[in-house]
């Protein structure tokens, strides 16, 4: 099988050599490694910084391709035109949630210590992490993961999504609630929404305006999904609640911007993803996703367009 390899800088990180290797053996031909995508290549394996093309430019210039192995999050921005020429796309999405959910689970453990007053000069009571409410927004594969992780600890998690049947939160130890409880009632409020236009600007200020006193806001989904104002006048009105944002709207925040200006506001630069050694994960990831296909096993992690309503 023809295969090549394309994308960033980020490439060569992301696919060791060892397994840049694997997947030859298991193609049976050497890729074609960075450059331009050959013409008559049947799988191109990428990552951040794969290009996009229409389907017209799909289907004169690419005929024989069947497969792209996306060993990054999100594909929204190139897979459309080529799962409506017929090209299967996969993405390492869910390698990129373990990352993102060490460093969410690791958020709350330390909010329940009320670890993180010690640099907002919050003067609330310490609450422990025993029997604490946590409250998880959006169960994808990140969600899910966070929930599955928390079941070691004595937390009372609960969760919302829209599109999870019941069964599914008792499955990862979590109880179904609607938003507004959730803002209502938790300590601990971690959102994880895919990214699309009917999340962006749902939690609002109203919302957040529910928030405890001395809650903690996580933010390490999207930016865009949080207003901005709202989440500021929620900051503002009790300096005791503190939010921590991994992402923001825009992104990064301009200098001297609003949010920056508040103690209880934490932003770290969008590191809850995989960074270091933690991409070549998602690189591992596309090698087993191409191991099952070529053995004619069921494939793990395809994406299709009804994926995509729902996927970051």
């Amino acid at each position: 099988m023809k295969i090549a390899f394309a994308g960033g800088p980020a490439l060569e990180r992301v696919y060791t050599k060892e397994t840049v290797e694997r997947i030859a053996s298991l193609a049976g031909e050497a890729p074609v490694f960075g450059g331009s995508l050959p013409g008559d290549c049947e799988a191109v394996f990428s990552t951040w910084g794969m290009p996009s093309f229409t389907k017209k430019v799909i289907a004169e210039s690419f005929p024989a391709l069947k497969y792209v192995f996306y060993a990054a999050g999100s594909v929204q921005s190139f897979a459309r035109p080529f799962l409506r020429q017929g090209v299967r796309v996969f993405s390492a999405w869910h390698a990129n949630a373990v990352p993102v959910a060490e460093f969410t689970v690791a958020q709350i453990v330390l909010c329940g210590k009320r670890y993180f007053d010690v640099f907002t000069g919050a003067k609330a009571s310490p609450r422990g992490n025993f029997g604490a409410k946590v409250g998880i927004i959006g169960m994808g594969a990140v969600g899910r993961l966070v929930c599955d992780m928390l079941k070691s600890y004595k937390l009372d998690v609960c969760a919302y999504d829209k599109f999870l049947w019941a069964e599914e939160f008792e499955k990862h130890g979590a109880k179904r609630a609607d938003l507004e409880t959730i803002f209502r009632e938790c300590d601990v409020i971690s959102n994880h929404l895919a990214d699309n236009p009917d999340t962006r600007g749902m939690l609002g200020g109203t919302l957040l305006s529910l928030m405890k006193p001395d809650a903690y806001f996580i933010n390490t989904g999207r930016g865009a999904q949080v207003d901005g104002d709202g989440l500021f006048e929620a900051m503002k009105a009790f300096p005791e609640r503190t939010a921590l944002l991994d992402v923001t709207w825009p992104e990064p925040l301009p200098e001297g911007h609003k949010l920056l200006s508040l103690p209880n506001v934490i932003v770290s630069p969008h590191i809850a993803g995989s960074l270091g050694s933690e991409v070549s994960r998602m690189g591992e990831y596309m090698l087993e996703e191409f191991e099952r296909i070529i053995r004619g096993g069921e494939p793990l992690y395809e994406v299709n367009e009804r994926l995509l309503e729902v996927l970051a």
